[in-house]
């Protein structure tokens, strides 16, 4: 069981082991680890994930391979456009609070559907179908948030989205605030580049300084 004992115990060791995986990604030196199956009889039993991350469902945003982990290492929640609901809040406070993860990331990226079906939406080009409203419905705070600063680029209204996200999740009350609150745990907002895979912090906690 030294998986479990060794894990990453901190926010700042998580996040350092986050951004490894993700350098490794971008340079071609991934190491793909615990996907053997000696850790898949390990982590059958028990899990204790270093990190949630909790990022939008775009098909080429998928954490254990932008930051080269594997089984058991991360706890993961996916909704288009990392909407927030009740379902989401809990799977995020259940990785932290029951499973005792240290960091949680929020995961945005450019070229976000979720973000381009709301500029539509708001544009009048194209209306949502029923499903997609509740998407955009949830969407449009950020990018009137965005706008009301002047930010119309791609990446600084993800950036400005991310930011809503965390404030949603980590709000006064949620047991994910406490938890930060305690020091057990720590948020930060990442942002992916399809192109060239490499993530940048853009919300920073304890953990690192934004930009990382």
């Amino acid at each position: 069981m030294a998986y479990l004992e060794h894990r990453p115990a901190g926010p700042a060791e998580a996040l350092d082991e986050l951004l490894a995986g993700n350098e490794r990604f971008v340079t071609g030196t991934r190491i793909h680890p615990h996907q053997d199956a000696e850790h898949r009889s390990v982590v059958a039993a028990a899990q204790r994930p270093f990190a949630v991350v909790f990022g939008c469902s775009d098909s080429r945003l998928a954490a254990e391979i932008i930051f080269d982990r594997g089984l058991g290492d991360l706890f993961v929640v996916r909704t288009a456009g990392h909407i927030v609901g009740a379902e989401v809040t809990a799977s995020i406070e259940y990785g932290v609070v029951v499973l005792g993860a240290p960091l949680v990331v929020v995961l945005g990226h450019d070229s976000c559907g979720a973000i381009q079906a709301t500029h539509a939406a708001l544009s009048g080009t194209r209306l949502p179908g029923r499903g997609l409203g509740a998407i955009v419905d949830r969407v449009v705070p950020s990018i009137e948030d965005a706008h009301s600063r002047q930010i119309t680029d791609d990446a600084g209204v993800a950036g400005v989205h991310i930011q809503h996200t965390i404030g949603t999740i980590t709000s006064p009350g949620t047991e994910l605030a406490e938890a930060v609150a305690a020091g057990r745990c720590d948020v930060v907002g990442m942002f992916y580049r399809l192109a060239d895979g490499r993530v940048t912090v853009t919300v920073s906690g304890t953990a690192a300084p934004a930009g990382h």
